[in-house]
């Protein structure tokens, strides 16, 4: 039985990216803009922790191109077709993206992260403060092609220009 529920976003992200592009995130800074609903107050206390989760939506994502079984990471077939709930690709059922940022500020309703993976005008739907607790508790372990894919991906984006690559 698929059970479907509704969401609203919480925020904005607010960004100079306006592209998402698969790598070169590492100097990203941004805000997220906490939607005029909310009491500046929602935010109280996030500005004590280091890192912050958010979790977002891929809107720019066409409903029609996302996948539900497997397929071959960035469609590079050097790497394993894998299901999409083995990689963290944007084409995802609900379109549902989370990643961990570090806190820069807080202003009032406006949370300043760097390392967000979002661009300009995404919709945040959650925010979670990042605790010890909640982090894996043994060693993580992964396959090699993940790490390859990864390996630009938190490189600061004036790498990419750079002639050594």
């Amino acid at each position: 039985m698929t059970r479907e529920f509704q969401m609203r976003a919480i925020g904005t992200v607010i960004s100079s990216r306006e592209k998402a592009e698969d790598d070169y995130w590492g100097d990203t800074r941004c805000a997220i803009e906490l939607d005029e609903s909310f009491e500046a107050s929602a935010l109280d206390g996030l500005e004590t922790f280091s890192h912050v989760e958010v979790l977002f939506v891929f809107d720019r994502v066409d409903p029609k191109s996302v996948v539900s079984g497997a397929r071959h990471p960035r469609n590079n077939e050097d790497w394993p077709a894998v299901g999409i709930f083995a990689q963290r690709g944007k084409k995802r059922p609900n379109r549902i993206g989370s990643t961990i940022c570090r806190v820069v500020a807080r202003n009032g309703r406006r949370l300043e992260v760097a390392e967000l993976d979002a661009v300009e005008g995404t919709p945040v739907v959650d925010l979670k403060p990042v605790m010890r607790e909640f982090l894996p508790r043994t060693d993580v372990s992964q396959p090699a092609w993940s790490s390859e894919l990864m390996r630009a991906y938190w490189l600061p984006e004036a790498k990419k220009r750079s002639p050594d690559e």
